[in-house]
């Protein structure tokens, strides 16, 4: 079983942990990116975060598993597949042809949908999806996810689910530092973070 920290040297090699000058989707700035698409070109990756995931809600009641457009999508499909859980898919945005549903797949209402998310930052994404599966009649009481950045995010959710975490920013930068692999630039960014972080 892979834990935490070969997971996150893994990411880092593959180029999914990047540092530099990045807008995140929530309008931060930050000098961490964390890029989770890269995984879908690494099958043995994908089966390491799918496994990781799936140990932190093995105990949990589900029926149906929804991964959130469009990076938790092969996470959500890699771990239907493997633990034989139906899984239903929401679209962005409701089609104005065919059936017009917004969410895709066989379901029934007061089914469970666990919620497959691979970074938290403010929750919002998260939030969102929860939001057109409970219209379609779904109940949500778990959310999982491979990255909590610590921004927030957590909190805001843990008001209506129960979230559960694979890794967090600050457990990739322990790993990192006490690692041999990063460069002197990158772990001056990383401590320049913890830094910022501890201070506020």
């Amino acid at each position: 079983m892979t834990n935490a920290n070969s997971l996150s040297i893994a990411l880092y090699e593959i180029g999914a942990v990047q540092f530099g000058e990045f807008k995140l989707k929530s309008g931060q700035t930050s000098s961490i990116y964390i890029n989770l698409r890269k995984i879908i070109s690494f099958p043995q990756i994908l089966r390491d975060v799918e496994a990781c995931m799936w140990e932190k809600v093995r105990s949990s009641q589900f029926d149906l598993l929804c991964g959130v457009p469009y990076t938790a999508l092969p996470i959500a499909a890699c771990m239907s597949l493997n633990h034989d859980v139906p899984m239903v898919m929401r679209r962005k945005e409701k089609k104005d042809y065919g059936t017009k549903q917004l969410i895709e797949g066989v379901f029934t209402p007061g089914q469970r949908c666990l919620i497959i998310e691979d970074v938290i930052t403010t929750g919002g994404s998260i939030i969102e999806t929860a939001a057109d599966l409970k219209d379609a009649g779904l109940v949500i009481h778990d959310v999982v996810v491979l990255i909590d950045r610590e921004q927030g995010g957590r909190q805001n959710l843990e008001k209506h689910f129960k979230v559960h975490s694979v890794l967090t920013l600050s457990g990739i930068f322990e790993t990192l530092l006490s690692s041999t692999i990063i460069t002197n630039d990158e772990r001056t960014i990383i401590e320049k973070f913890i830094a910022e972080r501890s201070s506020t």
